[in-house]
Formats: C-alpha cells, sequence, structure tokens
C-alpha cells in the first residue's frame, strides 16, 4: 500500500527566496538556519511531514516556522540572541565607544545599548556581537599613572637612532634587577571540569637579588647575577659580570631606569672604566623594559605551581 503524503506547496517571489538563500549562506545560527530551510523546501513542494524529518523537527514547529514567515516574514528565534539589532550607524558609534572605554562586563555593554538605542540584547547575543565585532575579554595592560607619554615617544626614537648608530658591532642591553621570593606562587592552569588540583606550597618569603642584562638581538647573550643586596657596589660588579661575555674593546650601551644607585658617581665611574655608555628611561616607564618580560617568563617557568 502507498503512503500519500500531501504536499504544502507555499508561494514566495524570487527576490524573496534569492534574500533567504542569501541568509542561510551568511547565517551562523542553526535555529535560524533552520527555518529559512523549512520556508524554502515548502515552496519547492514539500510537505510539513519531509520537512521535519529532513530537518529533525517536529512537524509543529516546521509549520510555525513556516506561519511566522508569511504572516510576520520572521525567520529569527525567540531567544539566544538579539531581540533587536542595532543599525550600522549605531555599530560603528557602539565600536567606537567601546575601543575607547573599558566596560567590565556583557551585562554593562547591554546596559550602556538599551540606554542610548532602546536596544535590547541578552547576554549570549551580546557575547556573539561582541565577537564578531572584533573584541576580546582580557585584561588591560597596567602603566604606571605618572608616566609621560612624551617623554616615552622621544626615547623611543632616540632609541631608534641608537640601533642605527651602533648597528652589530656595539651591543645594546637591557638590565634591571629583580627580586623574587622562594615561594610557590599559584596560578592558573587548564583542568578537567570539577577537578581540584592541590599545588604543595612553601612557607618561604626568602628573597633573592638578581641583576639580568638582556640583549634583543641575542637572548642566549643573557647575563643574570645574584647578589646579597642591589646597590651602587654590586651595579659596577655587575658591569665586569657583563664584561665576561663581552670583551672591553667592544663599546657596549646599557639601558636602565633612573633608580638612585643607577646614577650614583660610582656606577657611572665604572661604566666610563669599562667602555659602557648609559642611557636613561624616562621615569615610570618600566613597559619599556624588555627585560621586565624576561622576569615574567621566569615567574612563570620556576615560580608558578
Amino acid at each position: 500500500m502507498k503512503l500519500m503524503v500531501s504536499v504544502m506547496k507555499i508561494f514566495i517571489t524570487d527576490e524573496q527566496k534569492a534574500e533567504l538563500e542569501h541568509l542561510h549562506h551568511t547565517c551562523r545560527d542553526k535555529r535560524e538556519c533552520d527555518r529559512i530551510k523549512a520556508v524554502l523546501l515548502a515552496s519547492e513542494g514539500w510537505s510539513s511531514v519531509m520537512i521535519a524529518q529532513a530537518l529533525r523537527l517536529h512537524e509543529t514547529t516546521v509549520n510555525r516556522h513556516i506561519s511566522d514567515y508569511l504572516n510576520h516574514r520572521k525567520i529569527k528565534p525567540e531567544n539566544g540572541g538579539s531581540q533587536s539589532h542595532l543599525s550600522e550607524t549605531q555599530t560603528q558609534e557602539l565600536i567606537a565607544y567601546l575601543t575607547a572605554n573599558l566596560l567590565p562586563t556583557t551585562q554593562a555593554v547591554i546596559r550602556l545599548v538599551k540606554e542610548a538605542w532602546d536596544i535590547s540584547y541578552t547576554v549570549p547575543g551580546m557575547n556573539k556581537w561582541l565577537h564578531h565585532n572584533g573584541f576580546s575579554y582580557k585584561k588591560p595592560t597596567g602603566v604606571p599613572h605618572k608616566f609621560n607619554a612624551e617623554q616615552q615617544r622621544a626615547f623611543m626614537e632616540t632609541y631608534g637612532k641608537l640601533k642605527q648608530e651602533a648597528g652589530d658591532h656595539e651591543p645594546i642591553l637591557f638590565i634591571d634587577g629583580v627580586h623574587p621570593t622562594q615561594g610557590t606562587k599559584l596560578a592558573y592552569g587548564w583542568m578537567r571540569k570539577g577537578q581540584k588540583t592541590a599545588v604543595k606550597t612553601t612557607g618561604s618569603r626568602t628573597r633573592l637579588n638578581l641583576m639580568g642584562a638582556l640583549n634583543l638581538a641575542d637572548i642566549s647573550k643573557t647575563v643574570v647575577r645574584e647578589y646579597d643586596r642591589i646597590d651602587s657596589y654590586h651595579i659596577a660588579e655587575f658591569f665586569i659580570a657583563i664584561r665576561e661575555t663581552y670583551p672591553v674593546s667592544q663599546k657596549v650601551h646599557i639601558i636602565l631606569d633612573g633608580a638612585g644607585y643607577h646614577r650614583s658617581r660610582q656606577v657611572k665611574d665604572w661604566a666610563y672604566v669599562m667602555n659602557i655608555e648609559l642611557h636613561y628611561l624616562p621615569p615610570y616607564s618600566p613597559n619599556l623594559n624588555p627585560i621586565e618580560r624576561l622576569w615574567k617568563v621566569m615567574n612563570e617557568q620556576v615560580r608558578n605551581n
């Protein structure tokens, strides 16, 4: 016995069909794609039963999708996205605002959009909008509040000229001290959901006093020494350690911050004797000293967990 299936033929114009095909091609929401396919298949003569089987949906759901389109031109799902959409102008205004201002939560962005344009978004919908427009959730980079932007720009110009003049024959070293404790530092890491990982910690608060010199042109020649304390005397002693890697006949440029012991007469005299030229960073500019990143890696590899 043959099973007779009634055909559910609906009529849509060629323009409507082309628009639906384009939307289906560009859409990333599976539920919206199902609505579009239901309408397109119905326009091609498929029955609601056949469409339901093909899309793995209930027949009543298929009928509702088709009815929503025919009566209201609706293809968006009710939830999981935005209830309204920003215009192109509104989108550009919001992108500009979020680029210039740091909002801490998705909910804060939703409130901003609601207050500015009376447009409502759900959290999943706004997260999708943010990712689509090139935003990601991350911490800002800290910059000392007393830093002088003009002085930093001037230093970068000077540094660029120094690199050209020094060439390959006069190494440029960034130096700085760091004072890590020997205690374990707990840090984030990937764990299975529900798993609690215990890391043995030490009660030691013993501090190390390290001096380092980093050559960006050859990081394999990084020089690190430990001292009882960091002061003018030990900075001068560190210059001798640097000369174990770089011969005295080769002029060395050292870039360092303006700490008092870096500017002492003893340090300047030893630099002159050791054929070292000192270049000082602007005040409050640790972001311009790349050895800070070396210390960060040291903590991650040695102290973390």
